[in-house]
C-alpha cells in the first residue's frame, strides 16, 4: 500500500470534524469510546471505505460509515460528504430531547429552598423523569 492510501482512525475522525483536535480523537480511542464491530479500536487502526464505527462523545452516540477517505481537515460542508451517519432515529431524538426539558429556575435573592419548597421541587422532578413508573401503576 502506498503511504497516501493508509489513514489512521484518529486522523479520520479529526478530519471529518467529529473531534476538535486529533489528540481528543486519540484519547477517545484509548478510552474505548470508538468501536468497530463492538470491539474497542486503537488510534492506529487503518480506516477503509465501508467500515462502520460507533463513536461516543459525551452523551452523544453516533454510528458512522466511512464513504471516502479524508486526509486533511476541511470545511464542514465537504467533511459531511465523506461519511454517512447511520445512527438510528430513536437515539438521535433521545439526545436532542434532553435539551428541551424544562429548567427549574429560582428567583435571585430568594435564598435557600425551604423544606416545603424542596419537596415540591422533588415532586416536580419525579413527575418529569418517572413517566414510565406512573404507567406501571395504572
Amino acid at each position: 500500500m502506498a503511504e497516501q492510501e493508509k489513514l489512521r482512525i484518529d486522523k479520520y475522525l479529526w478530519a471529518i470534524r467529529l473531534f476538535k483536535t486529533r489528540t481528543l480523537a486519540t484519547e477517545a480511542c484509548k478510552a474505548g469510546r470508538v468501536k468497530f464491530n463492538g470491539q474497542n479500536v486503537k488510534a492506529s487502526v487503518v480506516v477503509k471505505p465501508g467500515d462502520v464505527y460507533q463513536v461516543s462523545k459525551g452523551i452523544e452516540k453516533k454510528i458512522i460509515e466511512v464513504v471516502e477517505l479524508l486526509y486533511t481537515r476541511v470545511e464542514s460542508k465537504i467533511a459531511i460528504t465523506k461519511y454517512k451517519d447511520i445512527t438510528p432515529l430513536e437515539e438521535t431524538q433521545g439526545y436532542k430531547s434532553m435539551f428541551h426539558s424544562p429548567v427549574l429556575i429560582r428567583d435571585r435573592g430568594a435564598g435557600r429552598p425551604t423544606k416545603r419548597d424542596r419537596r415540591e421541587i422533588d415532586d416536580l422532578k419525579g413527575n418529569l423523569f418517572d413517566e414510565d413508573e406512573d404507567k406501571k401503576d395504572e
